[in-house]
């Protein structure tokens, strides 16, 4: 027995309440330093200091004071427990969005995005087109393919067709962010926060689609305004094609079967779709090998019989490896993302999260909380933000969920760093998609983020006065 008593004692005081330091020194450091941190990221256009590099380092010192704080009433146990949540937090959303980063890029080098630019280019396409092509395909993939993942691969096209002209590039990314997200949030699979809200049982699977239409409209708005504003010319179409590299269609293939897997794995088995998507990097990785071993460049194009797509064998100099890929992620992205969930989980271990959700149900109209949500995620994660909210779970009715499940998840294209999808673009597109570039159409975004939320209160009325799901 007592061989077991130190465990026993640590589980006791990981189980003990968290202090409320919203009143604390050390809560007002933590909070000022998130705010420092998120102001050096909206000025990288300016600065040229990555994204990553102060947030990382505000995680660790606002960690570093909450822990210190901790240790001092002897509860240190609480304050690693915590961290070890949040950084399990980090760790499946890293390896999910480090798999669908890798096999976006390996499509990149099998030559996908390029043969897509030269087929819509040669095809004639104006910059307008391309500008609702790419939006329309953001916002139809991204329910299936969640909106980070939509958001990556059509970014890869817009860069590809537009190439030198960087006003269609920054005008294409924000309307593949605003159509990314409003895709996204008529979906359980489309965004994390839509996940989060089916998981607790307050909203059915096929009850998400009430929200097609809002999110239709979210989207229509925005990109109807900035359409007047997309330069009128053709891109320059040199009338050479780009044919895919031997595997391209393979490789397709599996990463659509690696979607499958996750949802999968989540809809059937109640795994986390981590699991599949790490599930499905063997895939690649498998198939890889077959490609490594079966390289062998021959001069002229020719066609591969054991594969079924189209060889330029000329133009494929070095073997396919896949770790080569994994190297060429975007790894700004995937750290900035580790400090804002650290920071955040920071705050909210600190108690600003929920305090801010009791000031907010407790003191206004649910509807008018609700869309102050959607706001608070275009600055804030909206994953931590929709996590306070289905923690204090607060009393609603059915409409009310659905409207705060779109709230949040279009609220975060008011901003640049209000989405994943906005904030991987910012590095694809580095020095054509900026936070500025951004800004600048705010007013528009948030124009058709008013006429979504009237669409649903009007579309959906009815679903106001049923009671949400199991609580």
């Amino acid at each position: 027995m007592c061989l077991f008593l130190p465990r026993t004692l640590w589980a006791a005081q990981a189980a003990a309440q968290p202090l409320d330091l919203t009143s604390h020194w050390v809560g007002y450091a933590s909070l000022t330093l998130f705010v420092l941190a998120y102001l050096l990221v909206m000025l990288e256009e300016f600065t040229h200091l990555r994204k990553s590099k102060p947030v990382i380092l505000a995680a660790g010192i606002i960690w570093g004071l909450l822990a210190w704080r901790y240790s001092q009433g002897a509860m240190s146990p609480v304050a690693e427990a915590a961290f070890r949540h949040n950084l399990m937090e980090f760790a499946e959303l890293f390896l999910f969005l480090l798999v669908a980063m890798t096999y976006v890029n390996a499509m990149d080098e099998r030559q996908v995005f390029e043969s897509l630019r030269a087929w819509l280019v040669n095809k004639r396409c104006s910059y307008r087109l391309l500008f609702w092509i790419t939006g329309g395909l953001a916002f139809f993939l991204s329910p299936v393919i969640d909106n980070l993942t939509t958001a990556l691969v059509m970014c890869a096209v817009v860069l590809a067709a537009g190439r030198d002209n960087d006003r269609f590039i920054g005008l294409a990314c924000i309307n593949i962010v605003v159509a990314a997200n409003a895709g996204g949030a008529f979906s359980p699979f489309g965004d994390i926060t839509t996940l989060m809200v089916w998981q607790k049982g307050l909203v059915e699977f096929q009850t998400f689609f009430l929200l097609f239409v809002p999110s239709a409209v979210n989207f229509l708005v925005p990109a109807v305004i900035m359409h007047f504003a997309v330069p009128r010319g053709l891109p320059h179409a040199d009338g050479n094609s780009a044919p895919v590299y031997r595997g391209a269609y393979v490789i397709i293939g599996l990463f659509a079967l690696t979607i499958a897997t996750a949802v999968g794995f989540h809809n059937f088995l109640g795994m986390p779709p981590v699991l599949g998507m790490m599930t499905g990097l063997a895939y690649l990785q498998l198939f890889g090998y077959y490609l490594k071993q079966t390289h062998q460049p021959r001069p002229g194009d020719g066609f591969d019989n054991t594969v079924g797509d189209i060889l330029p064998a000329e133009r494929e100099r070095k073997p396919f490896d896949v770790f080569s890929r994994l190297a060429r992620a975007e790894w700004d992205t995937l750290l900035f993302f580790y400090g804002v969930v650290l920071c955040v989980g920071g705050l909210g271990f600190a108690g600003y999260l929920t305090l801010a959700s009791q000031l907010m149900y407790g003191s206004m109209d649910t509807t008018v909380a609700n869309v102050i949500v959607g706001l608070l995620s275009a600055v804030v994660d909206n994953i931590p933000v929709m996590f306070a909210v289905l923690s204090m779970n607060p009393d609603m009715a059915l409409g009310q969920w659905l409207l705060v499940t779109l709230t949040a998840g279009v609220g975060g294209s008011l901003l640049s760093i209000g989405s994943a999808a906005g904030v991987a673009l910012m590095g694809q597109a580095r020095g054509k998609y900026t936070f500025f570039t951004h800004l600048k159409w705010t007013p528009v975004i948030a124009t058709g983020y008013a006429a979504g939320i009237f669409a649903h209160l009007w579309v959906n009325a009815g679903s106001f006065e049923l009671a949400a799901g199991l609580r």
